[in-house]
């Protein structure tokens, strides 16, 4: 494979990330302890990590942050994005759905959107995608209604979605092994359980060039 096709296809990649919140001591937590959170720490991880992702090729648009809602630099939870279309999601933690507006508005640009409703929960972070099957955790954050109108909202772009049981993380992808990984240190955002996935929606730019 050439250099010049490798570089038309990272020129291709978008990555949607989000600045760390002034109050993300406060995020909500569900299998770690509460420790202290060096915010202006997490926030030089946080940047560290857009610059990982620009140096693997990304095109990265950072959104502002949202002081008042601590874990919304975590955008991988509140969207997915195919090929085709952008679902958003309905977080399983009530207080993370004002997240998706300020996204939705960003991925608008790139692609159709579609919405997941009530009573119906999923996480981005439980999401993973190969090829045309979707596994999907079953976890506190994302219900069966949620992965039934995924499925219902993807089946007629040939995708088909799987629920995957998961025990002991928050989110499938926290759980995930067996990667070619590029280091990058989170230990702050650790803290607030998230991982390197949560920080960023990674997406092909389809629009026509």
């Amino acid at each position: 494979m050439g250099r010049e096709y490798l570089n038309e296809v990272h020129a291709m990649m978008i990555a949607i990330t989000r600045d760390v919140s002034a109050s993300l001591a406060d995020c909500q937590l569900s299998f770690v302890e509460r420790d202290a959170i060096d915010v202006a720490r997490a926030g030089a991880q946080h940047h560290a990590y857009r610059q990982a992702l620009e140096s693997l090729g990304c095109r990265v648009i950072a959104l502002p942050a949202q002081d008042a809602m601590p874990d919304a630099v975590f955008v991988e939870d509140v969207a997915l994005v195919f090929d085709e279309v952008a679902v958003m999601t309905r977080p399983g933690a009530a207080s993370r759905r004002g997240e998706g507006a300020s996204v939705a508005e960003a991925l608008s640009k790139f692609r159709a959107l579609r919405t997941i409703e009530a009573p119906a929960t999923i996480d981005g972070g439980d999401v993973l995608r190969v090829g045309r099957r979707i596994y999907v955790g079953e976890s506190a954050r994302s219900n069966a209604d949620g992965i039934a109108q995924l499925a219902a909202l993807v089946s007629e772009f040939g995708y088909t979605v799987q629920g995957v049981p998961t025990r002991d993380c928050l989110h499938l992808k926290s759980a995930d092994a067996g990667i070619a990984v590029t280091a990058v240190d989170l230990s702050e955002l650790q803290k607030a359980e998230g991982a390197t996935t949560c920080c960023s929606l990674v997406f092909r730019d389809m629009a026509p060039t």
